[in-house]
């Protein structure tokens, strides 16, 4: 990946609905060599797909929630398990692993906290967890999906 690219993946970042006639004449391409490289780029995973950045507050959707999860079970099966069931929940926007004093980290969006209760009662019915911890933004400060690219 050159420098070309990489300008290529800040325009996108910024706004993928451009044309590829624009994105080129921002980066210095004509069309046909910057759809090649945004092909190229698309191929090798480096652009995973586009998509429209919602506001969830517009959607009812205004409590974020971030949950950190311990278990006393480490096993690939557990793992599995877990994991299965919180990519199935639409509620769930990240879900990491982590190394330290926490296991696992979800960061939830739900319209109020009785649409998190219930989240919460379907998250610790579907296997052993020894502690939840849910800790509730008061205010989004910054907000991106733009990576730092140099």
């Amino acid at each position: 990946m050159d420098a070309i690219d990489r300008k290529i993946l800040a325009v996108l970042q910024k706004d993928a609905s451009l044309s590829v006639a624009e994105i080129g004449n921002r980066v210095g391409l004509s069309s046909t060599p910057c759809w090649k490289r945004i092909q190229r780029l698309e191929a090798d995973g480096v652009i995973q797909r586009r998509v429209a950045v919602v506001d969830q507050d517009k959607l009812g959707l205004g409590v974020t929630v971030f949950v950190s999860i311990e278990t006393g079970d480490h096993s690939e099966d557990w793992l599995k398990r877990f994991a299965d069931v919180v990519a199935a929940l639409p509620e769930v926007m990240e879900f990491y692993r982590m190394a330290g004093d926490v296991d696992y980290m979800l960061r939830v969006v739900v319209p109020d906290i009785p649409g998190y209760d219930a989240f919460y009662k379907r998250l610790i019915a579907t296997v052993p967890l020894k502690n939840v911890t849910s800790r509730f933004a008061m205010e989004k400060i910054k907000s991106t999906t733009e990576l730092p690219i140099a």
